[in-house]
């Protein structure tokens, strides 16, 4: 199977077969604090989010390069790979899969996956945005 830049998985199936992957090349590149978010319900971007940190500059780009031909090697494309002129923050697109390999000054400066991993609109129905904004007038 040849496939071209990111694609996107046919499947739940494939997409949690590319998570598998993904994670176990992460964990094989000694990656630490390797956190997985579930993007069904709030993003079109992909199905999954994974936010990761590398020690150094060097690390990162290990981490990064290894998972780019680890998931080619396994049939998943040629994922986008974007960052790597400095390092300190790297994505790799890999279709349905989105990884962000930070430095640890980095992730905790953006901290986007408490950003990401934040109530879904539709938990908070109990809340009337429109009253408390109407009382302020």
């Amino acid at each position: 199977m040849n496939k071209t830049a990111s694609p996107l998985p046919v499947s739940k199936e494939e997409a949690r077969d590319l998570l598998a992957k993904t994670i176990d090349s992460l964990e094989d590149g000694k990656a630490e604090d390797i956190v997985t978010i579930d993007l069904e319900g709030k993003s079109s971007l992909g199905d999954y989010m994974i936010v990761a940190t590398g020690r150094s500059h060097r690390h990162v780009a290990s981490i990064a390069d290894k998972l780019a031909k680890q998931l080619r090697e396994a049939g998943f494309g040629r994922p986008r790979v974007e960052g790597t002129d400095s390092n300190d923050w790297v994505l790799v697109d890999a279709g349905s899969i989105i990884v962000h390999i930070f430095r640890p000054e980095v992730r905790e400066f953006y901290n986007i996956e408490k950003m990401w991993l934040a109530a879904r609109p539709e938990d908070n129905t109990g809340l009337d945005f429109e009253s408390s904004s109407s009382s302020e007038s």
